[in-house]
This record gives structure tokens, sequence and C-alpha cells, in this order.
């Protein structure tokens, strides 16, 4: 009697890890955004994701997907650290899927569709071909990944993005310590992204000690580890045309979007 007892506890056992296993399987396969192929409008989102290993537990690894009017895939723009091993670039322009890194599901932090959209394509690819920190690459304090993506935010205000706690890298300014904030609103003192604040309409108030980002805004509260309480406001309209000089629209429609960018 117990041995049947035991028999049936460790199949149930194994019965439900393989269900957990499958479940896991299933969700992790489920795609965030629609098809790309039954989307004509052109689309710009900002993401992020927990980064790989114990880093994980620290901050997220972010980056920009655009999508221009008819074509049927996503360009994914995104610094990885470990190309300098092999390239003199860890900027990467690439088609994949927008909404994971790793096996890890995205969060959204912005996005914009629809009219004027394609515009901004146009000055997000001019912008990251211009990244200053290409060819460097500092997990802490930065530049990193989300130094790239603040980078391109700040000069495109249009998209609104809001970036969590945990995008370590983001308040990294260079050798600068005045600028917007990482949405390219507001006002930020940033001391090589260790030491500073930022107040914008979009963020609210963020203090930064040492990289640790507190904070609270209309997304929510906003900590280190955790990241944020709360979810970013997220509108797809653009509330207003983006202005383009004649000299930026040339250089953009000279190329497909990451042309210029290694992949």
């Amino acid at each position: 009697m117990t041995r049947r007892l035991s028999r049936f506890i460790a199949a149930s056992s194994l019965l439900g890890l393989i269900a957990l296993a499958g479940a896991s399987v299933t969700d992790d396969s489920h795609s965030l955004v629609d098809d790309p192929a039954m989307v004509s409008e052109p689309v710009v989102q900002v993401w992020g994701a927990r980064t790989l290993g114990i880093k994980g537990l620290f901050g997220v690894h972010t980056w920009i997907a655009v999508k221009p009017a008819g074509v049927p895939d996503y360009t994914v723009y995104e610094v990885i650290g470990w190309r300098l091993r092999w390239s003199d670039t860890a900027l990467v322009a690439r088609n994949r899927a927008p909404d994971r890194w790793f096996g890890s599901a995205g969060e959204l932090y912005a996005e914009k569709r629809g009219a004027g959209v394609d515009q901004l394509i146009k000055r997000i690819d001019k912008l990251a071909a211009e990244y200053p920190f290409a060819k460097q690459y500092t997990l802490w304090p930065g530049p990193n990944s989300n130094t790239f993506v603040a980078w391109i935010t700040r000069q495109v205000p249009e998209l609104q993005a809001d970036l969590p706690a945990t995008a370590i890298g983001k308040d990294y300014l260079g050798s600068g310590v005045i600028s917007a904030a990482p949405s390219g609103k507001g006002l930020q003192f940033s001391l090589a992204g260790l030491l500073g604040f930022s107040a914008s309409g979009v963020e609210g108030f963020e203090l930064n000690l040492l990289s640790m980002n507190f904070g609270i805004g209309p997304g929510g509260l906003k900590l280190p580890l955790v990241g944020r309480i709360g979810s970013p406001r997220i509108d797809t309209a653009l509330a207003v045309e983006p202005q383009v000089s004649a000299e930026a629209e040339a250089a953009g429609s000279e190329a497909h979007p990451g042309a210029a960018l290694p992949n």
C-alpha cells in the first residue's frame, strides 16, 4: 500500500512538472504583438526585458523596434555588449521578433502607430547611425543598451518613453551633466550616470543614487530591482505631427531602416 502511494505521488509529481513545462513553453512562444504581416500601418515601439543570468535581478535590456508602412518585418535597434569581442560596434539593426529577448517576454514602454510615424522611423534610423558610444560598452553605469535607447528617446520626445528604474545606464550622459530626461521632456542632472535627478511630465520625479533609481510619476512608483509598481502610460497616436527638417528627411529616405548599421 505504501509503495503504491509512493508511486502515485511520484507519477503525479512528474505529470505536474511536465504540465508546468508545457505551459511554460506555450507561454514563452506566445507573441505579445500582432503578426507584422497583418499590420500595414507604421509602428515604433520601445521594449525592455530582464537581462540574462544574475544581472537580470538588477536590470533590463531595452531596445527599439520599428516597422515602416507596408513592410512585413520589424527592424530592431539595440546595443549588445559582447559584439565588441569580434566587431568594432556594439550597435546592431536586424530583423527579429520585437517582443522577446533570448526567451524573456518583453515589456512595452512606448508605442506609436499610424499617421506621422514613418517620419519618426526615418529619424530613429538616422539617429542610430550617429550614436556616439557605439564602440563602447560598460555594464555599469554605462554606456550600455539602455544608454542607447535613452539617447534616442531624448531626441524623439514624441515617443513619450517612460523607462523603468531597472533600465540602468539610461541616466549616463557621457561628459555632459545637464540634459532632457530620457523621455526627451523636462530636465535631468546626472554625474556619469551615478548621481543625479530628473523631472518631467512623462517620468515624474526620479532620484539616482549609484544608478539605483527611486521615483514617482504618472506611470507609478519606481524602485531599484522592482523596476516599477504600476504601468507606463502609452498613447499610440502622435499628438502632433513630427517636425522634420528637409535635410533629415532626405537623409532618412535614402535608405531602408537599418541599412547603414551592421546586422
